[in-house]
């Protein structure tokens, strides 16, 4: 069996520590990260030795896909195991899905505490200052003050209270083997787990024989190599941003989509001066609508955008010197909204430009599994490698796929029905929403509507035509009551002259949940009727969807017409 030694919290833990932990991008070690890092990357480990003769299953990586194939695979009572380079859990658990929801939380909280410390505001809620007197003409006046270093705190205390359902001991006790090492092919049939601190090779390093493989490496923030100084400077991606312990004066994002637009709204309640440099319009392969909605909202946030950017240099100004510091560096770019270039000063460039997959040093060559450079494993709809039939790949590492945690999950059961137990599911049943949580929130399913000439833009079907069917949350009872969401709607696709739904675009508070009910109709084939004649709770925001299953069935009523005949 595995053992391990516990890391240390600062100002004990030693140089060697330290390293190790900015090397992983978790920083700084506090009570919170100590327990994270020994849930999911244990600073001492020995593998097992010797490995099991042969696994039913090898799984290389870590991240969700990684989790939920080895274990479920274990569950079903095969021998698995999983190797782990660096962080269990992944971006999702360690610098994506969940520290950036705990940085939403507390932005939206400032948002919402603003409203009400405004006099004379409509909800007649005051916030007063017991400690002053009513002589003083600040009495009934209070500003919201944010702490930053706090809500960095809380959300790595809340990272650390979820950290044990990816952590090693969660793996072990559901009968997984955890292997902690860099998984590299060497053969066709065969992985040698290189330890940490060794070279491949090393006569120490374990040698997994399998019968299936799924590679699960995930992928890592793009970060383009033709702008100069960019490389050199202190930049951030989202590997490094909740690192942060002090709150940047001036924050430039490089990018318009998902990541891009909510850490900008963040930051922006939060306090800082945030600039978005766009290169085309946001969120360029979504509904066109809803992108607008979005921007106007941020914009009333503080957020500023600039469009049609080309970066022309990043100078670094000065590094930070310790943690309680923060760099300064100027980025030069021309844009359509000045004739000449300008240049943006920050203390926090973030890069949000996408995601390369992670298929170096893999030695898929050594297994014949062909792949992409930056796209990803190249597989068939069975989520099987297209050269090599016992290695599959899942999650963000994989070509053309949705790069998203619950579709790399999703993924994961694929493979462990079609490895393992001669199934036959297809990637392409699979019907994935995807949330932008932002306020209000982005969310879609399927096919996205483009104003331009009534056009559709699809991943997997193009050129067939639709009925749009849209209803505005403006009229929506519960919106009304909330004082929410005034711009907000949900917009559904039909083939055209049918209720088959092939798609759906949500902009509003909870679109993340309203989604999940169009999803569900488009996996199962039920009809826009169907879910117009499904019976909502009053008065809920869901009751927009319902909103366009009525237009539907109103659009097929029998009606008198203007003799009294019955009408069709």
């Amino acid at each position: 069996m595995s053992s391990s030694s516990q890391w240390n919290e600062s100002p004990t833990s030693t140089s060697e520590e330290q390293t190790l932990a900015k090397s992983l991008s978790i920083w700084p070690l506090d009570t919170y990260n100590i327990n994270l890092l020994n849930e999911v990357r244990h600073k001492q480990y020995t593998n097992r030795n010797p490995p099991l003769p042969i696994y039913d299953l090898v799984v290389i990586g870590a991240g969700a896909g990684g989790l939920v194939s080895s274990r479920q695979a274990a569950r079903r009572g095969a021998k698995s195991c999983m190797i782990s380079a660096e962080l269990a859990g992944g971006d999702c658990l360690n610098a994506g899905c969940v520290p950036s929801k705990a940085l939403l939380r507390c932005a939206k909280l400032v948002r919402e505490a603003k409203k009400i410390v405004v006099q004379d505001n409509e909800y007649g809620i005051s916030v007063t200052n017991s400690g002053k007197t009513s002589d003083d003409d600040n009495a009934n006046q209070m500003n919201v003050s944010v702490d930053f270093p706090k809500i960095m705190e809380r959300m790595r205390k809340l990272r650390a209270h979820i950290a044990p359902v990816d952590g090693h001991a969660r793996g072990d006790s559901l009968g997984t083997q955890t292997f902690q090492g860099r998984g590299v092919f060497t053969s066709p049939s065969t992985i040698e787990v290189v330890e940490h601190g060794q070279q491949l090779g090393a006569e120490s390093n374990p040698i997994l024989h399998f019968r299936k493989a799924v590679i699960a490496t995930g992928g890592r923030p793009f970060v383009p190599d033709n702008i100069p100084g960019l490389k050199e400077a202190p930049y951030t991606t989202n590997l490094s941003l909740f690192n942060l312990q002090q709150l940047p004066k001036r924050m430039v994002v490089l990018g318009a989509g998902v990541v891009a637009l909510e850490m900008a709204q963040a930051f922006a309640s939060f306090g800082s001066e945030v600039t978005v440099l766009q290169r085309s319009r946001l969120l360029s392969r979504g509904d066109e609508e809803a992108a607008e909605a979005i921007k106007q909202t941020l914009e009333k946030e503080g957020v500023k955008f600039l469009s049609g950017v080309s970066v022309n240099e990043v100078t670094t100004i000065k590094e930070a010197t310790n943690d309680d510091d923060l760099p300064l560096m100027s980025v030069s770019l021309s844009c359509a909204e000045h004739t000449e270039p300008i240049s943006l000063d920050c203390e926090c460039l973030l890069l949000a430009l996408g995601r390369t997959a992670n298929v170096d040093s893999l030695g898929l060559e050594s297994a014949g599994v062909d792949f992409h450079p930056s796209k990803g494993i190249l597989v068939n709809d069975f989520s099987q490698s297209v050269s090599n039939p016992d290695v599959y790949a899942v999650g963000d590492c994989v070509s053309d796929v949705f790069r998203l945690t619950h579709m790399s999950g999703e993924m994961a059961k694929v493979v462990v029905q079609n490895a393992l137990f001669q199934g036959q599911w297809r990637l392409s049943s699979l019907v994935v929403p995807a949330v932008m949580y932002t306020d209000p929130e982005y969310a879609t399913v399927g096919r996205i509507h483009v104003d331009e000439n009534d056009n559709v833009v699809s991943p997997i079907e193009n050129n067939e035509e639709v009925d749009v069917y849209k209803a505005e949350l403006q009229h929506n009872d519960r919106a009304i009551l909330d004082s929410s969401d005034k711009t907000s709607f949900v917009k559904i696709l039909c083939k055209k002259g049918t209720g088959t739904i092939v798609g759906c675009t949500i902009v509003s508070s909870r679109a993340g949940e309203m989604i999940n009910e169009v999803t569900l109709a488009m996996k199962h084939d039920i009809s826009l009727e169907g879910v117009g004649r499904n019976i909502h709770s009053y008065p809920t925001l869901g009751e927009a969807v319902m909103g366009c299953g009525i237009q539907f069935i109103n659009s097929r009523w029998s009606v008198y017409d203007k003799d009294g005949e019955i009408s069709h």
